[in-house]
This record gives structure tokens, C-alpha cells and sequence, in this order.
């Protein structure tokens, strides 16, 4: 007799703003728990690569970091998850070549439409400080404190130990100029802490687009303080 057929998916886990590939450190082993693939790159210039970047980085590096990856390790089929600011990477990843991927996973991230940068979409609250370091010609964003990614306490302090600030320049290019191709898509909103209306605008862009929506009662970084229920859903997109 035959065994029961069981999926094996692979993931390729991308970090938003400030952060690097250790912060999907609590979510990949459960992942990989269950047989599948996960890869979770650290961005050009971000992370453990901050002492890396060029004096101007642009959002199509960070396109080429995910592209890159794909191509040398030969991945196929990918379940492509974008946190927050990696909303427009996975974008631009999925404009410039879709053919090695099998769906893509916005979790509380920037959905933009073609020719949106990050800087055309931040609401008023977010937009203040960081294009007013633009126009002083400051090469980066400061870390802002743990409250507004949803941390507190020990999750907080794990946190602060590894982040590093964010070059701006990648928030001026937009993603994509023409529509997405019709790569399978879903968007998981964070619904709690002082980003869940900012996200919560681009989770309505997603039903409008009649993309299956998930909640997750959690601040921003779900991957840290929400791994196992994080996990659940990511798994629906394979």
C-alpha cells in the first residue's frame, strides 16, 4: 500500500526595515520541522552585512539579493514572504522574474501599486522624520524604539541587540512600473501595537485584489513574538 503524500515547500523568508535574517530565528525551526526548505537572506547593507553597504543603496540591490539567491541555489516553487519593508522587495522580486516562484506572503508589509516607492505610501505619522533625513542628506534611518515593532521585555531586548540602522535611499525607487503577474498572493495584518493601522491599509488594498486575508493578535514582528501561530498560517500558503 501507498503512503500518504506529504508536501515539501520551500520558503525564502525576507526582513523588513532595521533587521536581518536572525529574525526569523524563532519561526524557521518550526518550518524546517516539518520537512520544508527555509532560506532567510540578510539584505545587502542590513544585519550582520551593515558593515557592507555601499555609500548609495537602492531598492534594486536588495531585489538582486533575493533574485540571486533563487538562482544560485536553484530554488523552485518558492513560498516568497516579505516582512514590512521587504513588502517592495518581494514586489520587485515577483515583477522582474516570477518564474521560480509559487506564491507570495506580505506579512504586515507595504503593498504597493506600480510606481509606488515606500516614501509615495508612508502615512503622515512615519513620514515626517524619515524625509526629513532625506532632505538632510543622512544615509540612514534611526532605530526607532521597541514599542513600535511590538516588543517589550525580554523580546525587546533580544531585539535592540541585533538591529541596525536602515539606509534610506532604498525607499525612493518604486517596486514595479506594471501590474504584478498573477503569482498566488496572501497578506497576513499584524492587528495590534502602533503599526496595525498603518498595515491595515495595505491589507485592504489586498482584499480589493481578492487576496485571502489573515489577522494574527500581535504587534509588527509576529516572527518573534508570534513564531507557532505565524508558522500555521505560512503553511497555507504552500
Amino acid at each position: 500500500m501507498g503512503g500518504a503524500c506529504r508536501l515539501v515547500a520551500t520558503f525564502v523568508l525576507v526582513h523588513g526595515s532595521w533587521h536581518g535574517g536572525w529574525c526569523w530565528s524563532r519561526l524557521a525551526p518550526l518550518l524546517r520541522a516539518g520537512g520544508h526548505d527555509v532560506f532567510a537572506p540578510t539584505l545587502t547593507g542590513m544585519g550582520e552585512r551593515a558593515h557592507a553597504a555601499p555609500p548609495e543603496i537602492r531598492l534594486s540591490t536588495h531585489v538582486d539579493d533575493v533574485l540571486e539567491l533563487l538562482r544560485f541555489e536553484d530554488l523552485r516553487d518558492v513560498v516568497l514572504v516579505g516582512h514590512s519593508y521587504a513588502g517592495m522587495v518581494v514586489t520587485g522580486v515577483a515583477g522582474r522574474d516570477a518564474s521560480r516562484l509559487g506564491s507570495l506572503v506580505y506579512l504586515d508589509a507595504y503593498l504597493p501599486d506600480p510606481g509606488e516607492s515606500e516614501a509615495d505610501v508612508w502615512p503622515p505619522s512615519l513620514a515626517v522624520g524619515a524625509k526629513a533625513d532625506l532632505a538632510a542628506g543622512r544615509t540612514h534611518r534611526a532605530m526607532p524604539p521597541m514599542a513600535f515593532f511590538g516588543l517589550e521585555g525580554p523580546d525587546a531586548e533580544w531585539a535592540k541587540a541585533r538591529l541596525t540602522p536602515q539606509p534610506l535611499s532604498v525607499y525612493l525607487d518604486p517596486a514595479i512600473r506594471e501590474p504584478l503577474p498573477g503569482v498566488p498572493a496572501r497578506f497576513i495584518h499584524c492587528v495590534r501595537g502602533p503599526l496595525a493601522s498603518v498595515f491595515a491599509t495595505f491589507a485592504q488594498r489586498a482584499r480589493a485584489r481578492g487576496w485571502p486575508v489573515d489577522e494574527l493578535a500581535t504587534g509588527h514582528d509576529a516572527m518573534i513574538t508570534k513564531p507557532k501561530e505565524l508558522a500555521e498560517l505560512l503553511l497555507r500558503a504552500a
